[in-house]
């Protein structure tokens, strides 16, 4: 199978079913900034040298490439093959939250994104995730969307703020509380 299909060179581009749907079509939108989100826990678990995270991210990754297939997924024929995203993999991340924050001291203040590599990573991860949230909501707005997609998504921002600073933690890098003064001390 070759990469190209030149089937797209006039802006639209396949779903899993019957049809074709223009480039910047909401749905498209969505699965496209999921994509990106697992591209970019792809770098963050990169980062991840000492394997700390690996276990989750990487579930994280395959259940987000799930997600991403359901949105590319409208026909209900098609649809009902896959491996879709449910409430036990939201409580899955809620789990892992949980476990993590008992590590951390209470929040006081926002912090400011940053820290060790691999943390700054997960909070882009996060900044990210909130768009492909966005996204989906966007596109709930027009079609048909199961609400866990955005519970899920809604959940797994929070799990990466909560392993972004769990990870600084554990790296012994220290938080920058904003002060709202630009001086981020």
């Amino acid at each position: 199978m070759k990469i190209y299909t030149r089937a797209g060179d006039d802006g639209s581009t396949g779903l899993l079913g019957p049809g074709r749907v223009p480039k910047h079509a909401p749905r498209v939108e969505a699965y496209g900034a999921v994509d990106e989100l697992n591209a970019s826990l792809g770098a963050a678990r990169a980062l991840d040298s000492a394997k700390w995270l690996d276990p989750e991210l990487g579930a994280i990754q395959a259940r987000l490439f799930n997600l991403g297939a359901e949105l590319a997924t409208p026909d209900p024929k098609a649809l009902a093959g896959l491996d879709r995203i449910s409430d036990d993999d939201v409580r899955a991340l809620e789990g892992w939250i949980d476990r993590r924050e008992q590590d951390l001291a209470p929040l006081k203040t926002f912090i400011l994104p940053g820290g060790s590599p691999f943390g700054a990573e997960l909070h882009r991860a996060r900044t990210v995730c909130r768009r492909a949230e966005r996204r989906l909501v966007a596109l709930a707005q027009h079609e048909r969307i199961e609400p866990v997609l955005v519970r899920y998504l809604n959940r797994l921002g929070d799990l990466l703020f909560v392993l972004a600073r769990w990870s600084n933690r554990r790296a012994g890098v220290e938080e920058i509380g904003w002060s709202g003064r630009g001086t981020g001390r």
